[in-house]
């Protein structure tokens, strides 16, 4: 049987228990052995991180400790998947710049706070969005900082309307990278939990931790 270490917390506005409720039971159904854990300090416990085949992560302007940190890293590396979205996974650690650099973007800015926008499917071949079409969100569209060896899977394109200096700005939404051997699959949809409701939205995020998982 699988496993997955499921970590949460973090700010409150993101909804991380709710959302928590969504992910936990997919998992399960999907025949996973999910741990739940609201403490960073599981990342300590070598052991079982290294045995774990994903860890998904909600924990929005949190604070991490080196070592928390370093057992982290260290898993995924090691070839243990990491899912997660929205500010949950890339606005986790401001301040932690290889975690980071491991999920392959930071939140920088959500121009108009909660507007709708469009995302576009980019990649039809990736099984994370094949045969998704394009779709509509009425919640935070995300600018983000990031990393160009990314494998982009949809993008979103901003308006004049909020920041007329971003007009025409083509953002990733979703992408996936490596990390050593660890696959990473991130989404910046899902601001609440009521954004799941969106099943292109749901599904990303669902197949974005299958695709991860080791």
């Amino acid at each position: 049987m699988k496993s997955a270490l499921f970590v949460w917390g973090g700010w409150d506005g993101h909804e991380p228990e709710k959302c928590r409720d969504i992910f936990v039971p997919f998992l399960r159904d999907e025949g996973y052995d999910v741990t739940v854990s609201d403490t960073l300090d599981s990342y300590l416990d070598r052991e079982k991180m290294h045995a774990y085949n994903l860890i998904v992560q909600i924990m929005t302007m949190s604070t991490i400790t080196r070592e928390q940190e370093a057992g982290l890293l260290e898993a995924v590396k090691s070839g243990v998947g990491f899912a997660g979205w929205h500010g949950g996974m890339a606005d986790a650690f401001r301040n932690n710049t290889e975690y980071q650099f491991m999920v392959g973007g930071q939140w920088v800015a959500h121009p108009g706070n909660i507007i709708d926008y469009t995302v576009n499917i980019t990649n039809h071949e990736h099984p994370i969005t094949a045969g998704l079409a394009d779709f509509r969100m009425h919640s935070e569209q995300y600018y983000m900082h990031v990393d160009p060896s990314n494998t982009t899977l949809a993008t979103t394109t901003f308006s004049a309307e909020y920041c007329p200096w971003i007009e025409g700005t083509v953002m990733p939404v979703a992408w996936t990278r490596m990390w050593g051997t660890g696959r990473v699959a991130y989404a910046s949809v899902g601001h609440v939990a009521s954004d799941f409701d969106v099943p292109e939205a749901r599904t990303i995020v669902q197949r974005g931790m299958l695709w991860a998982s080791r």
